[in-house]
């Protein structure tokens, strides 16, 4: 039996995000894949500022910002004429909310060149992602974990992932229960296709017409590639034609194209958009992240960015229980700290999908953090606008990016006009006189790029130094 520190199981964004994670902390991960190959479609086509912001430090900026484009404006038709704009979020409302990152909108990838991304950075850094690898079941006890198989041997770790979507095997395996509801009781065609007739500036709308319903059909160019997607709403209870012939007839039938003008369909799909949430994100030695963990209208583009978002949590947290000296109650803060992020992102969708919200600032996920959280401790007299358990902005001190800083596995000491106190040798420093965004004081940063601990003294830091390990 193959035995590893961590099986991932699922090879989507989470699962591949997780790897990387844990291979560049020079953790022992396998990832495992029921498919033969990586996912084939766009789906989760949005990347958050937060989430880029992630990618950076997960070494896969500039494949991404190539592999991907802005957001386009919004071009409306009506009975095959152009009739106005739209625009799927204000662009000076997410410039303002983006003001201390260098990300200042979302970012188009289709959702198959991110995971190639992530993909081909996992095998750079050593490891590797088994295909066809089906978990059907699992077993454990106070030292790890057994995953079984629909073929091959078990394999055997002292943890496990489960990032296997949102009919995960692994969470049905635990009888992990999920709470959701419908969202919209109209399904859905959602499909990757090329297209003649349709210049690739904008995202075309087509409104539905009296006849059609709840009929919407949207046709947006996939930045980076010669693809569409294509974006259709049905009448409930309607069961939806995913062949390539129904792609084509429901872009005639709903736009003035002709059939012949869906010159191929890559790839088709249809759901029922849903919100849904995990009773609970670990069960001993096995957590959930992403899809396994929580479900959601693919509106506001939150889904995809909170799963990566997961796994970046986890990462450094596993990575520190097993490589460094952290106990291993460090992790009963992952679900702590993400299920109430999952909760109110799946909140934030749900009203983006039902037109309660806009796409904005709502959305970039910037704002997002953990004050409420056991491992989030300010100690100072006199509170800036920065608490323990935001996000550490970006910014430059003594010539110094903040966030060249962050970059890389560790925890860095951010000291704003007071003198830095003796720290172990894995702990970075970054000093200066000045820095606006955090005011004078002394601020831990975790791996994870969230203020951990802060004071206007060194009272107190070793504490919390030998709280997580280090």
């Amino acid at each position: 039996m193959r035995t590893t520190d961590v099986v991932i199981v699922g090879a989507g964004p989470t699962g591949l995000a997780l790897g990387v994670d844990l291979a560049r902390r020079g953790v022992d991960a396998v990832v495992v894949e029921k498919a033969d190959g990586l996912f084939p479609g766009s789906r989760g086509k949005g990347i958050q500022p937060r989430t880029m912001e992630v990618l950076e430090d997960l070494g896969v900026l500039d494949a991404i910002l190539a592999a991907g484009g802005r957001y386009p404006v919004g071009m409306i038709w009506r009975d095959g004429e152009r009739v106005g704009e739209h625009r799927m979020f204000d662009p000076e409302e997410v410039k303002e909310a983006t003001g201390n990152s260098a990300f200042t909108e979302p970012w188009m990838v289709p959702q198959w060149r991110t995971q190639r991304i992530l993909f081909a950075r996992l095998e750079e850094l050593g490891a590797r992602v088994a295909f066809g690898r089906e978990a059907v079941g699992l077993d454990q006890d106070g030292d790890g974990v057994t995953v079984r198989f629909a073929d091959g041997p078990d394999l055997r770790a002292r943890y496990a992932v489960a990032a296997d979507g949102g009919r995960s095997a692994v969470r049905r395996a635990l009888g992990i229960a999920m709470t959701g509801e419908t969202v919209d009781p109209n399904p859905v065609l959602v499909s990757d296709v090329t297209i003649s007739g349709l210049d690739r500036d904008h995202w075309h709308l087509f409104p539905p017409r009296e006849e059609d319903g709840d009929g919407l059909m949207a046709i947006c160019p996939l930045a980076g590639t010669e693809e569409f997607q294509l974006v259709a709403r049905f009448p409930e209870g309607t069961a939806v034609d995913v062949s390539t012939e129904g792609v084509r007839k429901v872009a005639a039938a709903r736009s003035h194209l002709a059939p012949e003008d869906i010159t191929e369909v890559r790839w088709a799909s249809d759901f029922q958009p849903r919100m849904a949430l995990a009773d609970r994100f670990r069960q001993g030695r096995v957590f959930l992240a992403g899809d396994a963990a929580h479900v959601h209208s693919p509106a506001g583009g939150q889904g995809l960015n909170t799963s990566v978002q997961d796994a970046y949590n986890l990462g450094w947290k596993l990575g520190a229980v097993l490589t460094g000296n952290a106990p291993a109650a460090l992790l009963d803060t992952y679900e702590e700290e993400r299920r109430p992020i999952a909760a109110d992102m799946l909140g934030l969708t749900a009203g983006v999908h039902r037109g309660e919200v806009r796409r904005g600032a709502a959305t970039v996920q910037l704002g997002l953090g953990y004050r409420e959280s056991s491992l989030s401790q300010d100690t100072r007299a006199a509170r800036t606008a920065l608490r323990a358990g935001d996000r550490a902005p970006d910014g430059t001190l003594d010539g110094v990016r903040l966030f060249d800083a962050f970059r890389g596995p560790h925890w860095t000491l951010v000291a704003v006009g007071v003198a830095a106190p003796r720290v172990p040798d894995t702990v970075r420093v970054a000093a200066g006189a000045e820095q606006p965004s955090y005011g004078k004081g002394l601020f831990l940063v975790r791996p994870d790029g969230y203020v951990g601990w802060a004071g206007d003294t060194g009272d107190g830091l070793d504490g919390y130094l030998a709280r997580v390990g280090l």
